[in-house]
């Protein structure tokens, strides 16, 4: 079992529901997967670079990522419809909590002049949004074997039903935010 969810059943639920007086157990928010999702933007007209964004997000998340298609074409972007555009993952249970610890503890402190995330990515129904500029902070990836360097985003999908519900989750869960 992952550190942060024996964190999560033994302390966080019963924080949560002191600070935000729920009546249940089932009131208390968790976290209910994480989705990451990485752009090839220019690249996606050679295989090349779908395959190498295809093994970097695996190693990184350690499953297996779907390629994601444009559902419209858009001549500005010089985009046709079913296009390859970008590759994703859904990490749910004990993958979730392993890929969070491994950003919270290592990846993170790794960025250059880190000073905190931003607590305004939230969208108002308790989900909170992460960009990341390079892949190169997470220490499966090798620099030298990495075609274009590339940035993600990590969507943190919760229960909670407000802003303020989720950021309490994710600082117990340890999310190193801005005062």
């Amino acid at each position: 079992m992952s550190t942060l969810k024996e964190l999560y059943n033994k302390e966080i639920i019963n924080s949560l529901m002191g600070e935000h007086k729920y009546k249940t157990v089932m009131q208390v928010p968790r976290l209910e997967k994480i989705v990451i999702n990485m752009g090839i933007g220019e690249g996606a007209r050679e295989e090349k670079f779908i395959e190498a964004a295809l093994k970097d997000l695996e190693i990184i998340t350690g499953q297996k990522p779907v390629v994601t298609k444009a559902r419209k074409s858009i001549a500005g972007f010089k985009l046709r419809e079913g296009q390859t555009i970008g590759v994703k993952v859904t990490l749910r249970n004990e993958n979730m909590y392993n890929f969070m610890e491994k950003l919270i503890k290592v990846a993170l402190p790794r960025v250059r002049d880190f000073r905190g995330i931003s607590n305004h990515s939230f969208d108002g129904h308790g989900n909170y949004t992460l960009g990341i500029k390079e892949q190169l902070i997470f220490p499966e990836i090798e620099y030298d074997n990495v075609l274009k360097i590339r940035g993600m985003d990590i969507v943190f999908v919760t229960t909670a039903e407000s802003n303020k519900e989720a950021e309490s989750l994710l600082r117990a869960f340890g999310m190193p935010f801005r005062n």
